[in-house]
């Protein structure tokens, strides 16, 4: 089986909420649409279901235009962010519920009931209601009902993010194996580049409406076609400073120049974008002596620049920095206490930055993410 989005837009109230978006998904397959709040992900899983109807451009399964039938007639399950269950039926009813519909045999429901349950942690839960459950067991009561269902598409719409951490983590680990043994078409939308990379497969990088990016997920990640994707598929975004490549030397904004080595060293004179990511900028307290940029003991080029604000969730710390009108983030593992007004050295090894060129397409990307 194959969904194929034959360059589909869709318009509401005179917005367009997708713009000539084209894909096609094959059978045992996972594909992650990733991307912000309102970048077309949900508009793009109803489409693919048959809740709504393109403005444009046709839906089509294994060639066939499908472009408005009728939600029933398609072998689909979807899963919503918010848990959508029957309020008067217990757990155990719930699951069954569509295999009931198929006219499975009792033996087959008890059997692939007790499967989902046991998968979803949901076994001592069966006799109760949904009223009766937390928000995270009747969110795990609506996956397991989709699973059951055993249909060909399946739609999953961020239904991890209302679960508590620890079993947020583990249903990542297990989906994959899922996905993989279904032999099912799945997509997957989140806003979290992290569950991207988790869940593997193929990403589909998505930015107000329009599709920036799709391939490999590590493909994807490693070499982001634009500065958008970069952005897109890192948490928190790709930080950037714009660069000159001058000769031997490489000219950052803000009057900082430096030996243009590792990724610079081959770039052709000219301006340019570096983006890198959060985790790739290294903190080392100033001693305030002195402004600009400096080559670090392990060639990194340090900056100065100023802690407005640090974050700690415990196993890691987001420190937010200014320098010359620019904001960065840097993420550090474990605690550090950096204080508003701290002034620090930010270290960035050129090896691991990416260069855009002056229409924010790569021009160079690290050798080794």
């Amino acid at each position: 089986m194959s969904v194929t989005l034959d360059h589909v837009s869709r318009i509401v109230d005179g917005v367009t909420t997708i713009r000539d978006v084209s894909l096609t998904l094959q059978r045992g397959t996972l594909s992650v649409l990733l991307g912000p709040t309102l970048s077309g992900k949900t508009s793009i899983m109803r489409l693919l279901a048959g809740l709504d109807k393109p403005t444009a451009g046709r839906v089509l399964v294994d060639g066939k235009d499908v472009t408005g039938a009728d939600v029933r007639k398609r072998s689909v399950a979807m899963v919503y962010q918010q848990f959508i269950n029957y309020p008067s039926l217990s757990v155990y009813e719930n699951i069954a519920s569509p295999l009931r519909v198929q006219g499975k045999p009792r033996e087959e429901i008890e059997k692939r009931v007790a499967e989902a349950a046991r998968l979803l942690r949901l076994e001592p839960y069966l006799k109760r209601t949904p009223l009766q459950l937390s928000g995270g067991q009747q969110q795990r009561t609506a996956i397991a009902r989709a699973l059951v269902k055993g249909a060909d598409l399946v739609l999953l719409d961020e239904p991890l993010a209302n679960l508590d951490y620890k079993l947020r983590e583990e249903l990542r680990t297990e989906l994959p194996r899922i996905f993989e043994a279904s032999g099912a078409i799945f997509v997957y939308a989140t806003t979290e580049p992290s569950e991207a990379l988790l869940l593997g497969g193929r990403t589909i990088c998505m930015w107000e409406g329009q599709v920036l990016q799709a391939g490999d997920t590590a493909a994807v990640y490693r070499r982001p076609d634009t500065l958008r994707v970069g952005q897109v598929f890192s948490d928190p975004p790709m930080n950037t400073v714009d660069i000159e490549k001058r000769g031997d030397s490489v000219h950052y904004a803000g009057g900082v120049s430096a030996p243009a080595v590792g990724l610079y060293a081959g770039l052709p004179d000219g301006t340019y974008r570096a983006g890198f990511r959060p985790h790739q900028l290294g903190l080392a307290k100033g001693d305030g002596s002195r402004d600009g940029s400096h080559a670090g003991s392990n060639g990194s080029h340090a900056f100065r620049a100023t802690v407005s604000v640090t974050e700690i969730t415990g196993s890691e710390s987001f420190v937010h920095l200014t320098r010359d009108g620019m904001n960065w983030v840097a993420v550090l593992h474990g605690v550090h206490e950096y204080e508003p007004g701290d002034v620090l050295d930010a270290m960035l090894d050129p090896a691991n930055v990416f260069v855009f060129d002056a229409s924010d397409r790569l021009v160079a990307a690290p050798s080794s993410m």
